[in-house]
Formats: structure tokens, sequence, C-alpha cells
């Protein structure tokens, strides 16, 4: 069975994650999010089927400096403990750097952009977008801006 690691930032990219479920049951999955108020009761129910990383917002610039570079730490762990195949991430900042590692060690990265962004792209969209094997919007409009991107649709 596939190992298939699925990744976001807590939040509504946390939640657009989570709209992926369906598949955990097909493949040899593992969930990584931030932990926070709304993630740690998943453990509950994902028990060692979900991994947490530090929380991290912009708002405080040196802490969130540190703290990214305390997951980077954690992203290697995490790579090296799962060994994952497959890389599905919905975004953000959590998922950037597992990607790279991702892609450096030749594993498929599929990136879904974020339903809240129509028009734009986002800070990681545009950096995963120069190297995911599949790169999914969920409006039409963003094809303009990510020409070799696939229309998904809503994953709600």
């Amino acid at each position: 069975m596939k190992k298939v690691m699925f990744i976001s930032s807590t939040g509504g990219h946390f939640s657009e994650l989570l709209q992926l479920k369906p598949l955990f049951e097909k493949y040899d999955y593992h969930i990584v999010t931030e932990k926070d108020e709304m993630t740690a009761s998943f453990k509950d129910e994902y028990k060692d089927k979900i991994s947490y990383m530090l929380y991290g917002t912009r708002a405080h610039m040196f802490k969130y400096i540190f703290q990214f570079l305390i997951n980077c730490f954690i992203t290697v762990f995490l790579f090296i403990k799962i060994r994952p195949k497959y890389i599905i991430t919905t975004g953000t900042h959590t998922a950037g750097p597992m990607c790279v590692l991702g892609k450096i060690f030749r594993r498929k990265i599929i990136y879904i952009e974020t339903f809240a962004n129509r028009y734009t792209k986002t800070a990681t969209g545009k950096l995963i977008y120069k190297f995911a094997d599949l790169f999914i919007v969920q409006w039409e409009e963003l094809l303009k801006v990510y020409p070799k991107a696939v229309l998904g649709g809503s994953i709600y």
C-alpha cells in the first residue's frame, strides 16, 4: 500500500485537508499539521496517524522565524519517520519545507491551492507550483495565474 502524507497548517487549510478523508482509507496515510486548540483533539481520532508541528503565525516575526526553523527540523524527522511516497497538501508555510524535502528525494507532490484565494497566488502556491507533480486549483479563475494547473473544483 502506498504511503501518503497529508499535510497542512491549521485553520482553513486543515479543514480543507480533512475533506480528503475518504482517501485516508485507500492508503497508508499520515496526517501532519500544526498543534493548536483546534487540532489537538484529533489525536483521539487518528492516534499514531497524526503528527504535529509548532503552530506559527507571522504576527510576531521574530517568534515566527524561530518556530519556522524548529519546524524545519521536525520536517526532516517526520520525513525520515514516515517515508511517504506521496505528499498531498492544501498549504501553507507548514507544508512548504516538507514539499521541498519530498521533491529532493523524488517523492510525488500534489498541491491543492486554497479555496480562499480565487484570483491571486498564495506564497506557498508560488513556491510549490514550480515543482509540483500535480497542482490543483479550486477556481477556474486561478488557471490564468497557474496555467499548468488542473481545475479540480471545490473540495467542500
